[in-house]
């Protein structure tokens, strides 16, 4: 019987992914494009408010992405959940595409 593999403590929820994403008014797609992951990868990362269920890699390669653009991960402790903000309130958010444009 396999045992399950422990999370990495810097292993990122979905709730967080989706505020991360948000923050920096992204789309799945523009993440997507930044990241080089598959569309249904994030969209299945960011359906939980639970650790994100993806492997290792693809949560590391998110972190990373959202933290080179002004995202700050913020771990859970016994007062308050996980959660994510900007590294400065000058951080500019990304402008939405339009389809078709």
């Amino acid at each position: 019987m396999k045992t399950p593999r422990a999370r990495s403590p810097n292993h990122p929820t979905g709730a967080q992914l989706r505020g991360a994403r948000g923050l920096l008014n992204l789309s799945v797609l523009d993440l997507s494009e930044r990241t080089g992951l598959a569309v249904n990868t994030i969209k299945r990362a960011e359906a939980t408010n639970d650790f994100a269920p993806i492997n290792r890699a693809n949560a590391n390669l998110l972190v990373t992405v959202l933290q080179n653009l002004g995202v700050v991960f913020l771990p859970a402790d016994e007062v308050v959940g996980a959660g994510v903000r900007l590294e400065a309130s000058d951080t500019p958010a990304f402008a939405r595409r339009r389809s078709g444009d």
